[in-house]
């Protein structure tokens, strides 16, 4: 009965295939599930869609001479969708975060005889940073020990989800002690703007569209676990035995789509907005130079290690499978693609990139309305030009400043502002700014302080 079952799935994997290796006369169905609204899926999402990159690479000689291609591609909010469309063979391939991934290949798994492979990523944050809670933006709420009690949502199965059970985990806050309430991005951001939810656990980039539109204030970072937080392909592994080729040439996809925003992120963000309807200030937090997201396929050591060590959070909770990760990751497809693009696998694998490191004396950034971005090298003529445009009444659409503790990309808006003397620093959680402003005799003030102090008569 099993080789019975995986012949009927290969034979409706593939349609009619002549025998013998001849050419494929009939097409090939390509279905691919992807998050329109979690940015460290884009490259081997919407932009790997919009640009037709998978077209571009798709193998056309050999046994493939034949073929057609049926590609199509499904929407979701978050990867749990995802893994239940690939069991019920509807889909091929799946793009989703690091606790879905885990829970794609257990439930997988558990099954007789259907398997998923994870063959590349998609982007990284070296420190975890991606994942958030947020609460309110007039709520009292300021650290996550302050959350027992409270009604936490989040979507279930997500990549948000398992970093909010490490992060009580940690915080040593058991799920007893807070309401857990299952909700999608959506409906937790709209509940975030109406006060109805005291605290949202979301992914990329909903906790950064709540700042920009002024709803939600972040308490807790990602970054905080320390623990890498990543995105991937995986695809069923009856489809990429059938067809390794289109495999790889969906890894090639992955990688031009990285090049393709390393290249212009401007225009980049600009067209992913009209793709997505997500601001392209929020995408340029991610996507820009010194943003919160690394574009890389490669399967590092480091991320097989935080794949373990998250599978072993969700069985702390009682919340997965066992999963053997040995027969579940496999580097051959990437490896195969970036030999035929005459890439160097094993120099991209190695390089890692820490925001703390790579984005020490990045310049700040305006965002004019009129005019684009521009760079300031130093606080204080950054403050100054801010000064200049908010006397002329300029629209801006957008400020950047890093944060002192992580070197994370931040709105000037919404970071923690110290003054000590005539410096001025920007952080990412009040804590911290505290700490800093006791240690350097100095004073949270806001935004619009640190600017008025460059503001000149006349």
């Amino acid at each position: 009965m099993k080789h019975q079952s995986c012949f009927r799935g290969a034979v409706l994997a593939m349609g009619l295939t002549s025998l013998g290796g001849m050419a494929m006369a009939e097409k090939i169905t390509i279905a691919i599930g992807h998050q329109s609204m979690c940015t460290d899926t884009y490259t081997a999402g919407i932009v790997v869609k919009e640009l037709g990159l998978l077209e571009k690479y798709l193998p056309t000689d050999g046994k493939y001479a034949d073929a057609e291609y049926d590609v199509s591609w499904a929407d979701y909010s978050s990867g749990g969708p995802i893994t239940n469309q690939m069991l019920a063979n509807k889909l091929n391939f799946g793009v989703m975060g690091d606790y879905p991934l885990i829970v794609n290949g257990a439930k997988f798994q558990e099954t007789e005889s259907l398997r998923t492979l994870y063959v590349a990523g998609t982007g990284y944050n070296l420190k975890g940073s991606g994942n958030a809670i947020v609460v309110p933006v007039g709520s009292d709420i300021y650290s996550i020990d302050q959350l027992k009690g409270k009604s936490v949502s989040t979507p279930v199965g997500s990549a948000a989800w398992g970093m909010l059970l490490k992060a009580m985990q940690d915080n040593s806050i058991p799920s007893a002690e807070y309401a857990l309430k299952n909700q999608s991005p959506a409906v937790g951001a709209a509940n975030i703007a109406a006060g109805k939810i005291d605290a949202h656990s979301d992914f990329c980039p909903w906790s950064e569209i709540m700042e920009f539109r002024g709803t939600g204030r972040k308490i807790y970072d990602g970054s905080e676990t320390n623990v890498p937080y990543l995105h991937g392909v995986v695809v069923r592994q009856d489809f990429a035995e059938m067809y390794p080729e289109v495999v790889e040439a969906f890894i090639k996809a992955v990688w031009a789509a990285g090049e393709w925003i390393r290249e212009d992120p401007m225009k980049a963000v600009s067209l992913m907005e009209g793709w997505t309807g997500v601001e392209k200030e929020v995408l340029y937090l991610y996507f820009s130079k010194g943003g919160h997201l690394t574009l890389d396929p490669t399967i590092k050591t480091e991320w097989v290690d935080a794949l373990k060590f998250n599978h072993g959070v969700l069985v702390k909770e009682k919340a997965i499978p066992p999963l053997d990760f040995d027969a579940w990751i496999t580097e051959d497809y990437v490896k195969a693609a970036y030999a035929d693009l005459g890439l160097d696998y094993a120099a991209d694998k190695a390089m890692m990139v820490d925001p703390a490191e790579a984005n020490a004396g990045l310049p700040l950034e305006i965002w004019h309305a009129r005019d684009g971005i521009s760079t300031y090298p130093d606080m204080p003529a950054f403050l100054t030009a801010m000064a200049e445009m908010t006397g002329t009444g300029a629209k801006l659409n957008a400020t950047y400043v890093y944060d002192v503790e992580t070197g994370l990309k931040l709105f000037g808006k919404t970071a923690f502002w110290v003054k000590a003397g005539e410096d001025y620093a920007t952080f990412l959680r009040k804590g911290e700014a505290e700490t800093f402003a006791a240690a350097h005799d100095g004073a949270l003030i806001t935004f619009d302080d640190a600017i008025s102090d460059f503001v000149t008569e006349g």
